[in-house]
């Protein structure tokens, strides 16, 4: 038979020997063709796994090691014990053999194994956040330092800026918000009191549960939803268009014109937007009295003094501080971490909104035990 263009495998039987000779032009830009690739190497592999077979390489033209390494495949990684090739063909081969790598089988791992190689996982990432927070912490009060030092250098425009859209643009929706918060609760209470007719301790339960603990902690979630994404996205931005970069070839620290005016303006804004929607939730909860339990505004008003204690309000006031300031800590520390690419940025979002919510919640924990006998 002679030579043609196309790669064809011919099979001749001789006694109980089957002799397979491989023919035509056995090159890559042949075998990468689909329609040869489909044709050839399921009958490759047929004709492979049969015994007593020999192999004549001798009319395959052009056989180079992408060929050599599909029929070194073929035939299970050894050698044929009957093959005739010409000298340069047995060198390529012998190359091939040489330098394939067995592919390396993982283990199969219970799920009791999976489970605990997933938990360290996630255990030595935490731990890899907490350090990187700790670091973004302990810079954040250097530049602290530096700035009472040199106050005249201080980024005040920045501030006054984060100021602005942190804090007086979030007073429509944080007083909407509260406003509706106190109207729910204050009707779930007068259900209740009601049937006891104690009408007249609604004004306590409103003051105590909305000045202490719902005011602070409804607007520091609405703080995180609203500008700890903003400042992670605004961050990540920064990061995707390397705009981080540049600023660190120029010798600007991030730590000061990013990090610093961002915390300082979040918490001397959250205390004040704090207050303005616990005001917003009384006055839902003052409405909501007068409806369902016939109590004047100007009961509510004068009864309020005496159920609720100064150092309620200094509480709260002094805790949402210290929401504002985590709120942007963690959202200016995944801003930080966000890779050049949109994928990461989104995850750093929210992540970030996830990790502020969770740290208000538990530093709001940490104050109603640290201080549980202040105010009552």
């Amino acid at each position: 038979m002679g030579l043609t263009q196309d790669a064809v495998i011919v099979t001749e039987t001789s006694g109980q020997t089957t002799i397979v000779r491989l023919q035509g032009q056995w090159e890559t830009g042949v075998l990468s063709d689909e329609k040869h690739g489909k044709r050839l190497l399921p009958e490759l592999r047929k004709v492979a796994g049969s015994t007593a077979v020999s192999w004549d390489l001798t009319q395959a033209q052009g056989l180079d090691y992408v060929a050599a390494q599909i029929l070194w495949d073929c035939w299970g990684r050894q050698w044929p014990e009957q093959l005739q090739t010409t000298d340069i063909q047995q060198a390529i081969l012998e190359r091939v053999a040489e330098f394939t790598v067995e592919p390396v089988t993982e283990p199969q791992c219970s799920f009791l194994q999976r489970s605990f190689v997933g938990l360290g996982k996630m255990t030595f990432n935490g731990l890899n956040h907490a350090k990187g927070m700790i670091r973004l912490l302990g810079q954040l009060l250097l530049d602290v330092l530096t700035l009472i030092r040199r106050p005249s250098r201080g980024p005040w425009h920045d501030f006054s800026a984060h100021l602005f859209r942190m804090g007086a643009q979030a007073l429509p929706i944080t007083a909407l918000v509260g406003f509706l918060i106190g109207v729910v609760v204050a009707y779930l209470l007068a259900l209740q009191l009601r049937q006891f007719g104690a009408d007249a301790f609604i004004v306590n339960i409103l003051g105590i549960s909305l000045i202490r603990e719902l005011g602070p902690l409804l607007a520091a979630i609405l703080v995180a939803g609203r500008s700890g994404s903003a400042i992670t996205a605004q961050i990540g931005v920064m990061r995707v268009n390397e705009e981080l970069d540049a600023m660190q070839v120029m010798g600007i620290s991030h730590g000061y014109r990013l990090v610093m005016p961002r915390v300082l303006a979040l918490a001397v804004a959250m205390p004040l937007v704090s207050v303005w929607t616990t005001l917003a939730a009384l006055l839902g909860g003052m409405w909501a009295s007068e409806a369902s339990l016939g109590l004047s505004p100007a009961y509510f008003i004068q009864a309020l003094p005496n159920a609720v204690q100064v150092a309620n309000v200094w509480l709260a006031t002094a805790k949402s501080a210290v929401f504002g300031g985590a709120i942007a800590l963690i959202g200016c520390y995944w801003g930080l971490w966000v890779k050049p690419n949109t994928e990461s940025l989104g995850a750093g979002t929210t992540a970030s909104v996830v990790t502020s919510i969770t740290a208000v919640i538990l530093l709001d924990a940490v104050f109603a035990i640290l201080f549980k006998s202040v105010g009552f």
